[in-house]
């Protein structure tokens, strides 16, 4: 009975999902676009060079680049025109959580779930209106998010689902009190597993059923926790927590779905053990060591990770994991040093978690990344290397297609850009100001061209 009882909490859940979408579907659906749209005179960042081109022409159709032309190309549909401004791919964002930026912790654990999905949603069009056009969520309930956006009920980002973060008692997605211990093995499921935004699993069989859950659900890939995390109330930074054999057991049900898995893991033996069992890329790695990054770099491993700067970041979260979080922003500039030390395949993300504040400054934490990096090699990290990243989930790509560059053939994620990112990044900090146009697909979410 009590499995019947979760059924139908699940139930209810996915059918509030779908009436919510329905209501938001009356509100916020963009009007109907052209089929064709022609950007003239762009100079275009393709998302892979550090140059603009020459002034070019550039036809959309059916949600696809179809031309790209110093020559001029024969109008069709709607017609802009660039005024010389840059034409770039959408921006792309490796480790979002879409339903868990705004709501608090608790509200997120204990919340009303139709409000946060509310939020949700208003956090989607945010995002896209930022011009990230691509996010690949790194943990939660976001299957029905997703489904609303794909059907235009919403808009909001093409999303990348990873399902619930699958961890082990006490990990990094435990949110569990001392109170709801002890856990009865196959027993009732814990508030936060009932919403879906993370899974106990304490034994390879029940990693691998739980993987194969968020498959069945439409994962994109898989989310385990190696290791400790910042916002997680019973889980030091230093500890390891899956065995090897259990997050082999991950890797295999992915494998075997033709997709693979990413492992939260800041430290040495979190990011070892993960590669060993067969882990495809690594979220954070900011406490690792040289010999870690040089076997990221031998085993082709992509990293995941985040320009934390800012300690402060952790201000919702209590003294602890805050603490953990000034270790965490501690490591940044090593773990950016041994990436481009080793030439790591790096991709981009913000990890931004209970913070609307956080997510306004979305821009800006790509823009951080010339602290390190030319400002073309930061947007390139944001564009094609992040869709190199997304690509990995082969025939499990819910978006088949080239996602992150200008080029014919490509899907038509798009940002007209009022000004030359390349010399001025900071463009990308006022999205409002600077993305006169905002395409997604070849529909157009904002178009302030003056005309």
């Amino acid at each position: 009975m009590s499995g019947l009882r979760m059924s139908a909490k699940v139930l209810a859940s996915t059918a509030l999902l779908g009436g919510i979408a329905m209501v938001l579907g009356s509100l916020s659906s963009a009007p109907a676009q052209e089929t064709a749209v022609l950007f003239r005179n762009v100079r275009i960042f393709d998302g892979k060079g550090s140059a603009l081109s020459a002034p070019s022409n550039v036809l959309v159709r059916n949600g696809v680049i179809e031309k790209i032309s110093t020559a001029n190309i024969a109008p069709a549909g709607q017609v802009i025109d660039g005024g010389g401004r840059v034409l770039m791919p959408g921006l792309i964002d490796a480790h979002w959580h879409a339903m868990l930026v705004r709501p608090t912790p608790m509200a997120a654990l204990t919340g009303d779930i139709g409000y946060n999905n509310l939020l949700a949603a208003a956090e989607a069009t945010a995002t896209l209106m930022r011009g990230f056009t691509t996010v690949r969520d790194m943990g939660g309930p976001s299957f029905g998010l997703k489904r609303a956006i794909d059907e235009d009920l919403v808009a909001g980002p093409r999303i990348y689902p990873s399902g619930a973060i699958i961890t082990i008692t006490s990990g990094h997605g435990d949110f569990r009190q001392l109170s709801d211990l002890p856990r009865t093995i196959g027993g009732m499921l814990s508030r936060m597993e009932l919403v879906g935004g993370s899974m106990v699993a304490d034994s390879p069989d029940e990693v691998r059923v739980r993987a194969r859950e968020q498959l069945m659900q439409g994962a994109s890939q898989v989310k385990l926790t190696a290791g400790g995390g910042v916002a997680s109330p019973f889980s030091p930074l230093d500890v390891s927590t899956f065995t090897e054999p259990e997050l082999r057991a991950a890797v295999e049900a992915a494998d075997n779905w033709g997709t693979y898995v990413a492992t939260h893991a800041y430290t040495p033996v979190a990011i070892q053990r993960s590669i060993a069992a067969g882990v495809r890329c690594i979220e954070h790695g900011h406490l690792m060591d040289e010999a870690s990054a040089k076997l990221i770099a031998e085993k082709g491993i992509w990293l995941s990770t985040q320009p934390f700067l800012d300690p402060s970041a952790a201000a919702a979260l209590g003294p602890a994991e805050q603490d953990k979080l000034r270790q965490v922003v501690a490591g940044t500039d090593r773990v950016y040093a041994l990436a481009k030390k080793y030439k790591i395949k790096t991709a981009f993300g913000t990890d931004v978690l209970f913070s609307k504040a956080l997510a306004d400054r979305q821009g800006a934490m790509l823009a951080a990344l010339t602290r390190w990096y030319t400002p073309a090699e930061a947007l390139a990290m944001a564009t094609s290397a992040n869709a190199e990243l997304l690509s990995l989930s082969g025939l499990r790509n819910p978006y088949p297609g080239k996602l992150g560059v200008v080029e014919e053939g490509a899907l038509a994620d798009l940002l007209l850009v009022d000004g030359n990112p390349l010399d001025n990044i900071a463009l990308i900090e006022d999205p409002a100001k600077n993305f006169v146009v905002i395409m997604k697909g070849g529909r157009i979410y904002r178009n302030i061209v003056p005309r």
